[in-house]
């Protein structure tokens, strides 16, 4: 009855989110509050009916309940409860109610907000939200039922939700498949939930955009409201991508922590539109322009949310990432299609009335300097999107799949990171409205200077390569320039405060916190570029079979095999493979590495653990590809050398402190105001006495 009860939760989910978008229509056209605030109220339910359905599922998953199809296809007994509870994000069904889940709390926690300012936007941010949650219900109820079970009709095992038969009874297989084994690496604990809570987070600055569009509040409060929902959003779809990548790194064997997956950049685009969009919107707050431009962004980075959603789960992508086949595939292409096409049409609409309130005068004012930096950023989704999209349509016409590889993305987008890098030097230093070239050279030519020398001692010491050169150049431009202006401006406080130079630091960014967080954002993009630059030009591999005593040598270092063990462990469903490897530098003993493989009899499948040693210089990587347990030819094994390697993963600790600074709430100016003047009547008033 636990499964019955779980469905059911979910129909009467998807009822009440339908009724809160057809109340909220009404409710705004017949200028009814009473429905408007029903609507909300049945949106803000949501959230505790959704969060039933998934203690439910997460109760069967944890007690072994196989003959739910689901819980059958993800767990088995051998999994720690730890890992059952993660499958809920592990398969097709799963995944959908994760998703359906978080996006309830995002909607209900954004229905919670003050609205006295805001009111005309609620029921239209309700019938967006209900909307969405809407399709995704939808989708779990009528074709992703996570609650299936398996029914024994006429000796033939049959997946249904209720019985399809008056003789059918419920078949509970003894044991489960099991979760995918590389699913079961700590970063996959983490990896898809940060995805997840990214993708869904932008889906509260498009309902709000759209609110404005219906609206025709052609202001800049709709960015306002949503900056930090942007920023979150960002935080988490960075933080999925890079936990993404440690997670590749760690277990599939590829040597990388990226290798231009189709599910990879389906991920990817919206992050590029929803950069982009931080850094326009901040113009549209200033100066008042980009409105139009603005406005595609976010219904862009929607759209992309959803399209990305729809490759993963309709299997027509061959990935590691993506799911299985499923039914849903057409009308998630359906959903992207007319949620796309209206909110053009709602665009194309109130077009006349985004005009910008200024005008460009300067090609090297900041606001152009953003603006350039956007095209960078469409210029790489562009590609992206040609390089997901052309084996389908390759496949459509030919019926032959081509195979769009890393070489075609690396040629194609590395000059126009490059120019980004760059522009994350200059564009801080120019002035709104206008700059010159005198003006942003007096800024920039002490940082400069400071980035040629680094450039000329590593041409020395370290490569000669022209474009790791080049970019080592762009990286330390970015690192001295934002340097430079922690320093002036902790400088100039420090002349006009009388504060020592930290103190004078510590206040200045609290009291920017969106400007000095953005630096720091900066920088971290800096150091995570070294790393990148280490491992796409500098990566070493070899490979080779090795008997007992032999060696391998890369680089500077020198491996030797030295034994092999293969045991079972019954109580886990593994067999472990571990061999043992010693390693030398320049003829100096370092330690030992255990490259292994894991092979899950539940799953009947192995999971690659490489031997890693890792410095600020690089990493050793090292896996165990094939052993021989009788003949004396020994293990075969491929070695990796990933210099800077590590300045990724550094890079991306900076970045989380960033943006958690950046995002910090602040104080609502208009708030503030109010407060400052009632503040001062009242001091007058008291004068007055």
């Amino acid at each position: 009855m636990i499964a019955e009860f779980g469905f059911g939760i979910l129909v009467v989910s998807l009822i009440v989110t339908v009724y809160s978008g057809i109340a909220a229509v009404y409710g705004v056209l017949n200028k009814s509050a009473g429905l408007v605030e029903s609507a909300r109220r049945a949106q803000l339910l949501t959230f505790p009916l959704l969060t039933l359905s998934s203690i439910v599922l997460i109760y069967l998953l944890t007690n072994n309940r196989f003959e739910v199809s689901f819980v059958y296809e993800v767990t088995s007994r051998s999994m720690p409860t730890y890992l059952q509870v993660t499958a809920w994000w592990g398969g097709q069904a799963g995944s959908l109610l994760f998703w359906s889940w978080l996006l309830a709390v995002f909607t209900s926690a954004v229905t919670l907000r003050k609205w006295d300012r805001d009111i005309e936007f609620l029921p239209w941010v309700i019938v967006v939200s209900a909307i969405t949650l809407a399709f995704f219900l939808g989708m779990i109820v009528f074709f992703e039922n996570p609650f299936t079970r398996f029914w024994l009709v006429d000796g033939n095992v049959v997946p249904s939700m209720f019985a399809p038969s008056a003789t059918a009874t419920v078949f509970t297989p003894q044991d489960g498949q099991g979760l995918n084994p590389l699913l079961r690496h700590p970063g996959m604990i983490i990896h898809p939930p940060m995805l997840y809570l990214g993708f869904v987070a932008y889906v509260v600055p498009f309902a709000f955009a759209i609110a404005a569009l219906i609206t025709g509040r052609t202001d800049d409060r709709w960015t306002r409201i949503t900056r930090r929902w942007s920023l979150w959003a960002w935080l988490f779809l960075t933080l999925g991508l890079v936990l993404g990548g440690r997670w590749a790194y760690d277990v599939l064997g590829w040597g990388g922590y990226w290798g231009w997956d189709p599910v990879e950049i389906a991920a990817f685009m919206p992050w590029l539109t929803g950069t982009a969009l931080l850094h326009s919107t901040m113009i549209q707050e200033k100066r008042g322009m980009l409105k139009h431009w603005n406005m595609i962004l976010v219904i862009l980075t929607y759209a992309l949310v959803v399209f990305g959603t729809f490759l993963t789960r309709s299997g027509v992508l061959s990935s590691v990432h993506s799911f299985a086949n499923s039914p849903i595939g057409p009308f998630f292409m359906g959903f992207v299609t007319l949620t796309l096409v209206s909110s053009i049409a709602l665009l194309i609409k109130r077009w006349p009335e985004l005009q910008s309130e200024n005008e460009m005068k300067s090609m090297l004012s900041r606001e152009a300097l953003f603006l350039l930096n956007n095209l960078l950023f469409m210029s790489i989704l562009v590609i992206c999107f040609w390089g997901v999209i052309y084996p389908l349509i390759s496949e459509l016409f030919t019926g032959q799949k081509v195979t769009v590889g890393p070489p075609y993305y690396e040629r194609a987008t590395g000059p126009l990171f490059a120019g980004l890098l760059f522009l994350m030097a200059v564009a801080p230093l120019s002035a709104w409205g206008h700059s010159t070239l005198q003006t942003l050279g007096r800024a920039i030519w002490k940082s400069t200077l400071a980035a040629a020398v680094v450039t000329i001692f590593l041409t020395i010491t370290y490569t000669q390569n022209i474009y790791a050169l080049v970019g080592f150049f762009l990286v330390a431009l970015v690192l001295f320039t934002t340097g430079h202006e922690f320093w002036r401006g902790a400088s100039a406080r420090q002349k006009s405060q009388g504060e020592n130079f930290f103190a004078a630091l510590t206040r200045l960014m609290g009291r920017n916190r969106r400007r000095y967080g953005g630096y720091i954002i900066h920088i971290s993009m800096a150091l995570m570029a070294i790393g990148i630059l280490g491992i796409e030009i500098f990566q070493k591999e070899t490979q080779g079979t090795l008997a007992e005593g032999e060696s391998l040598n890369i680089a500077n270092y020198t491996v030797t095999y030295r034994e092999l063990a293969s045991w079972n462990s019954p109580g886990e469903g593994v067999n472990y493979t571990r061999s043992v490897v010693d390693i030398y530098e320049n003829g100096v003993y370092l330690g030992q590495l255990a490259p292994r493989i894991d092979y899950y009899y539940d799953a009947e499948q192995n999971m690659t653990i490489p031997g890693q040693r890792s410095t600020f210089r690089d990493d050793l990587y090292i896996l165990l590809v094939d052993w021989q347990p009788v003949s004396s030819i020994g293990a075969t094994f491929k070695i990796y050398v990933n210099p800077l390697v590590n300045w990724l993963w550094i890079g991306s600790i900076v970045f989380l402190f960033g943006i958690i600074f950046a995002a910090w709430p602040e104080k609502d100016p208009a708030e503030v105001s109010v407060r400052r003047k009632s503040a001062r009547d009242n001091r007058q008033a008291s004068a007055a006495d």
